[in-house]
């Protein structure tokens, strides 16, 4: 124990980790301990988490309903860009992560308490993602981390501590993977996957179906767009958490959105991790569609050439720092024409756009056609070839003379 703390607000989602963490606080710092819990749609029933807290010694929980507000303001703006880190992985759980800090700051201040606390370990991401947004909220706060405290090593001696503790867990030498859910995404890491030559089980099936279990027969499915935000499927409208919700079991129930990952953390190490996310696949797809006939090439190409860095900031945790909001601001500049509907194709985990269509379209069929047309002149192609061809004309004659 390095600091003196009264009161601190622990992210609580009554897993392992953090279940023992509460034990843990009261035992190492003799502070006060308030536990959080967002609903971020988890998929489980998280009041029994109210009764849990307190036995394990929280003086009392926080469980806030932010689903809404993570799909809209979160989800939905990096969905905008078409962030996808390092070419696959559609940052389900870092997403997640500057919302729940963002919330606990809130709580903390609300509380007059000096700390907060997260359960993230000393190898991961998360502790990061957490810990920067803490910064950039409340600067002078303290941070309480038990992986970079404590002298347990891994998931079998909190286990052990739990089990003395008497602290109620779920995870078991036999199952130690970890899990995180919400409205956008389930992961799985550790276990069996810290072999990357190993395949995954069955049990790490939630949000979308085996592709051999999937349907034999395709489904289409149509998402319309306004300035760059889903607003309907297949013509009902839906609030933003109610739509990812549907999008997930249409997309889910053709095992649409499952990948096998080795990335790279931020911390140095490399990581394996099974993830789903069968909406948010859907969405992006979909999303793409529009953008194709309703967006200028070079505001494309230009947001096309960003989408890797700032892809890299959502994973990193720098979702409050400037860069982040600056390119938000561009990439939602360029939203504002993305407006139409897309009709996808799902069949055995293929996500395929099919149809796409806007009152705003910038596609021309008498310009695209490969039939007579009375608006393009073929002939002046020529002369933009020519023009375009002027600097490699000159730079092969100052090579070769003769040519």
């Amino acid at each position: 124990m390095s600091q003196k703390i009264n009161k601190v607000v622990v992210a609580y989602s009554g897993g392992l980790d953090t279940s023992v963490i509460i034990t843990w606080l009261r035992e190492t710092y003799g502070c006060e301990v308030i536990a959080f819990t967002a609903d971020i749609g988890q998929g489980e029933e998280l009041e029994p988490l109210r009764e849990k807290a307190v036995k394990t010694g929280a003086s009392k929980i926080y469980i806030d309903d932010l689903r809404e507000e993570f799909v809209q303001d979160f989800v939905f703006p990096m969905l905008r860009t078409n962030a996808v880190y390092e070419g696959r992985y559609l940052l389900g759980t870092s997403i997640a992560r500057p919302l729940i800090a963002k919330r606990q700051i809130e709580i903390a201040q609300k509380e007059g308490a000096d700390a907060v606390c997260h359960g993230a370990t000393g190898k991961g991401n998360d502790q990061v993602r957490f810990e920067l947004t803490y910064y950039a909220l409340k600067p002078d706060v303290k941070i309480v981390a038990p992986w970079r405290e404590w002298d347990m090593k891994g998931r079998e001696e909190l286990i052990a501590y739990a089990e003395k503790h008497k602290i109620p867990v779920t995870a078991t030498k036999s199952k130690p993977y970890s899990t995180d859910r919400n409205l956008l995404h389930i992961s799985y890491e550790g276990g069996i996957l810290e072999d990357p030559w190993k395949e995954s089980t069955l049990d790490m099936y939630t949000m979308a179906v085996p592709v051999e279990k999937a349907p034999d027969k395709a489904e289409y499915v149509e998402v319309e767009y306004q300035a760059g935000n889903p607003v309907s499927i297949n013509g009902t409208k839906l609030s933003p958490a109610a739509l990812l919700s549907e999008a997930n079991l249409i997309a889910g129930g053709h095992g649409i959105g499952r990948i096998d990952l080795v990335e790279n953390r931020y911390v140095g190490m490399k990581s394996r991790g099974v993830y789903e996310t069968p909406g948010g696949t859907l969405l992006h797809a979909a999303h793409r569609a529009v953008e194709s006939i309703t967006m200028d090439r070079e505001a494309m190409h230009l947001r096309d050439s960003l989408v890797p860095r700032y892809a890299e900031l959502v994973y990193y945790g720098y979702w409050f720092a400037p860069e982040r909001l600056m390119l938000q601001a561009m990439v939602d500049e360029s939203q504002k024409n993305v407006t139409g509907t897309a009709r996808v194709k799902l069949y055995k985990g293929n996500c395929d756009t099919v149809g796409r269509r806007s009152a705003v379209s910038l596609y021309n069929p008498e310009l695209a056609t490969f039939e007579a047309d009375r608006v393009y002149n073929q002939k002046d192609a020529e002369g933009f070839i020519r023009l375009n061809a002027l600097r490699l004309r000159i730079g092969s004659k100052a090579k070769d003379p003769t040519r």
